[in-house]
C-alpha cells in the first residue's frame, strides 16, 4: 500500500513545490491536499504570531499529515507521522521574495524528512528540471567555486558529490557556449512522433506505426508548412543548430525521411549551421539506405539508442529489436561515414541490477560512441509502467545508485566527459539524467535547451516553442497540440500563434 500523506495549505500556495520534495523521501505517496481559507474553522485561531494553536486538525489515519501556515513574512509548520508530531518550525521575519521565502520552507521540511527517514538527497531541495542553471548563472557572475559550494550546500542541502557534478558540467557548458554568439543565433526542434512501437517507460507524444503509419504524408504536409514558416521567422538571427527528434525520426521510410530532409534543406538557412542531429533511436526503425540519407543531407550528429543491451530487458520494456540489431544499426551508421553517434542507456529499468548495467557497458565500450547518454528512470503517469504497474510488480530495479556510479567510472575511464546534465520529477533513487561526451564532440542544442540559452522554435505534434528574453530573465513558451489529428487539422492555428507571438514581442 502506498504511503498516504496529507497536506494543509493556509496562506501561500507551494503545493507544487513541497510534493516533489515529500514524494523523494517517501516514493510513491498518494497526496490528500487541502487549501484552507481564512474563514475556515480550523484556521481561526492562527492569526496573531504568538499564539501557537494545533494549526490544522490532521487525520491520524494517515501516515504523514504536513500542516502548514505561510504567511507574508513568516511561518507556522508541524509535521505528524500517524497523528504523532515529529517536527516543527517556527519563523519570522523571513525573507518575503518568494524564492527565498520557499527554499526557507522546504529546508525546514527536507531536515524533518531526513531525520525521520534516515537518509537524505544526492539533490537535497532541488526539485527543478536544471539544478545546473543555478551554477552557470555563479559562472557567468564570476562567483568563485568555492562561493558556489557554500551557496549549494547550505541553500539547498546538495550533497557533496552532486556539487561538484553540478560545478564540472556548469564550467564545461559556459566554456562551449562562450565560443558562440548564441544570444545572435536560434536553434530549430522538429518532431517525428512515430514510433516502431511505444516503450513501457515513455510518455512523450509518439504514435505506433502499426496504428498510425497511414498519416504519416498527411504529418508531413502539415509539417512542411510549418517548416517553411519557420524558416522566415528569423532573418537578422543566424540558425545555430537543427534537432529532428520524436518519437523515432527514423520510423519514416525511406521515401518520407529523404522528404523530410529536402524539407530542412529547401526552408531552412543551413548554411552556418553548427550542429544537424537527428534522431535514429530504434534500431529496428535502421536502415543502410537511410543512414546514407543521413548522411548524403549533411547530418552530422545521430543517436542510436540502447536503453539496455540485456535482451530479457528489452522484451520486458516493450523495445521489439533484439541487442544484434542494436549492433548491426551502428554499424550501418559507421560504414555510412557517420563519425558522431550517441547513445542512450536507462538506469533503473525494470528487472535490471548494476551488474546489468555494467554488462550493456561493456557492449558499448565495443562500438565506442563519440557520445553516452545515461538516463535515469522516471516514471510518468501516462507510461505503461505507471498505468499498468500491476504488471510489473515484484520486477523493479535494484541498486540504481550503484548504476549510476558504474556509469560514471566508466564514462571517467573511457575518455568521457559529462557535459549536460537535467533531471525530471519520480527519478529512480532522486538521481539525473547525464550527457557525456568526448571533447569536442558536445551536442550543443543539448545545452541550450537544458540551460534555456537560446530561442528554439518547435515544428510538429507536441512541439514547444521556448522564446528566451536576454536581459529579462523571463521565458516565453507557445505550444503546437499533441494530437496527430488535431495538428493535421489545426495546422494554420499553429503557424499563426507562433506569428502573432513574434509579431508582439521584441526578441
Amino acid at each position: 500500500m502506498n504511503t498516504l500523506v496529507e497536506l494543509n495549505l493556509f496562506g501561500r500556495d507551494y503545493e507544487q513545490e513541497m510534493r516533489p520534495l515529500i514524494r523523494a523521501f517517501l516514493p510513491g505517496a498518494d497526496f490528500e491536499v487541502t487549501h484552507y481559507e481564512a474563514e475556515d474553522e480550523p484556521m481561526r485561531l492562527v492569526f496573531e504570531k504568538d499564539r501557537d494553536p494545533l494549526i490544522l486538525s490532521c487525520n491520524a489515519a494517515n501516515d504523514y499529515s504536513f500542516c502548514m501556515l505561510l504567511m507574508e513574512d513568516w511561518f507556522r509548520i508541524r509535521i505528524y507521522k500517524s497523528g504523532e508530531l515529529i517536527g516543527r518550525a517556527d519563523a519570522d521575519n523571513v525573507n518575503p521574495e518568494r524564492k527565498a521565502f520557499r527554499n526557507r520552507v522546504a529546508r525546514e521540511v527536507y531536515k524533518v524528512l531526513e531525520k525521520d527517514t534516515g537518509h537524505g538527497l544526492p539533490w537535497g531541495i532541488l526539485t527543478g528540471v536544471r539544478p545546473t542553471k543555478l551554477v552557470y548563472e555563479a559562472i557567468t557572475e564570476g562567483q568563485s567555486e568555492d562561493a558556489i559550494r557554500t551557496h549549494l550546500s547550505e541553500e539547498y542541502c546538495c550533497s557533496e558529490e552532486k556539487i561538484e557534478t553540478s560545478i564540472t558540467i556548469a564550467k564545461r557548458e559556459h566554456e562551449i557556449l562562450s565560443e558562440m554568439d548564441y544570444q545572435n543565433g536560434y536553434s530549430i526542434y522538429i518532431g517525428i512522433p512515430f514510433c516502431p512501437t511505444t516503450c513501457a517507460y515513455c510518455s512523450f507524444t509518439s504514435y505506433p506505426l502499426s496504428k498510425f503509419g497511414g498519416m504519416a504524408d498527411d504529418y508531413l504536409d502539415s509539417l512542411e508548412k510549418e517548416i517553411q514558416f519557420l524558416g522566415t521567422c528569423r532573418p537578422k538571427k543566424r540558425l545555430s543548430t537543427v534537432y529532428i527528434g520524436g518519437g523515432t525520426p527514423t520510423a519514416l521510410n525511406e521515401a518520407q525521411l529523404e522528404r523530410l530532409l529536402i524539407m530542412v534543406k529547401k526552408y531552412l538557412p543551413m548554411d552556418e549551421v553548427l550542429e544537424y542531429t537527428v534522431e535514429a533511436g530504434r534500431p529496428d526503425s535502421v536502415t543502410e539506405g537511410k543512414m546514407r540519407l543521413l548522411k548524403e543531407y549533411g547530418v552530422s550528429r545521430i543517436s542510436i539508442n540502447p536503453q539496455s543491451m540485456r535482451q530479457k530487458t528489452l522484451d520486458v520494456i516493450g523495445r521489439r529489436h533484439t541487442a544484434e540489431q542494436i549492433k548491426d544499426a551502428f554499424a550501418m551508421a559507421r560504414a555510412c561515414g557517420h563519425d558522431n553517434i550517441n547513445m542512450d542507456i536507462i538506469i533503473g529499468l525494470t528487472g535490471e541490477n548494476p551488474d546489468d548495467v555494467s554488462y550493456t557497458l561493456s557492449e558499448i565500450e565495443k562500438l565506442d560512441p563519440e557520445n553516452l547518454t545515461v538516463h535515469t528512470l522516471a516514471l510518468k503517469r501516462a507510461a505503461r509502467l505507471t498505468t499498468e504497474k500491476d504488471r510489473y510488480e515484484g520486477m523493479e530495479a535494484t541498486g540504481v545508485s550503484e548504476m549510476l556510479d558504474r556509469t560514471i567510472r566508466y564514462a571517467a575511464e573511457h575518455g568521457y566527459k559529462p557535459y549536460y546534465l537535467y533531471r525530471q520529477k519520480n527519478m529512480a533513487e532522486n538521481l539525473e539524467n547525464v550527457g557525456y561526451a568526448r571533447p569536442g564532440r558536445e551536442g550543443i542544442y543539448n545545452i541550450l535547451i537544458m540551460e534555456e540559452k537560446q530561442t528554439i522554435l518547435a515544428a510538429g505534434a507536441g512541439a514547444m516553442s521556448k522564446f528566451v528574453f536576454y536581459g529579462e530573465d523571463r521565458i516565453e513558451r507557445v505550444e503546437n497540440v499533441k494530437s496527430l489529428t488535431d495538428y493535421i487539422g489545426r495546422i494554420d492555428e499553429m503557424i499563426e500563434r507562433k506569428r502573432e507571438f513574434l509579431a508582439n514581442n521584441e526578441l
